[in-house]
């Protein structure tokens, strides 16, 4: 996900007042996706999204996220979903296999639901690299989040 370019007055599709939105959360590197989650979180709630119109639900980590948003999906409840995720590039494969099958699952359940799910898994090749991404795109992915529910419904 690319900064999003935030205008500096909220326009009508940056109006979260109506919408319900869930948040599913890996808990792997637990201190970059807490903080990823409470941007999102925060940057909701300046939005309009209302507190109780806030899921957040948590996953042990990133391949896990596809399969709780999918269930979030058929409630058929949720304006959008965001993913909140990290993985950090160690020693072996197993940072791609998780890093394109975690992504591959989050575009795959919003296809298959209609329903935007803002991306905010961080793929990095280190620690410091997350840390000094996990506000902005936390604050990012509300944005999108926002955006694209009221887009679809004026698609619709």
């Amino acid at each position: 996900m690319q900064a999003a370019d935030r205008p500096r007055a909220k326009s009508d599709r940056l109006d979260g007042h109506q919408l319900v939105i869930a948040i599913v959360q890996a808990r792997f590197n637990s201190g970059v996706t807490d903080a990823l989650a409470q941007a999102c979180k925060e940057e909701l709630l300046d939005l309009g999204v209302r507190a109780e119109d806030i899921e957040h639900v948590t996953v042990p980590g990133a391949l896990e996220i596809a399969v709780a948003l999918q269930a979030l999906a058929e409630t058929e409840k949720y304006d959008a979903l965001v993913a909140v995720g990290c993985v950090i590039r160690g020693e072996t494969y197993h940072f791609e296999l998780v890093a394109n099958e975690a992504s591959a699952g989050v575009s795959r359940v919003a296809l298959d639901y209609g329903l935007p799910i803002a991306n905010a898994i961080l793929t990095t090749e280190n620690l410091d690299q997350a840390v000094a991404r996990q506000v902005e795109k936390g604050r990012d992915a509300a944005y999108v989040a926002v955006e694209m529910a009221n887009l679809l419904g004026d698609l619709a």
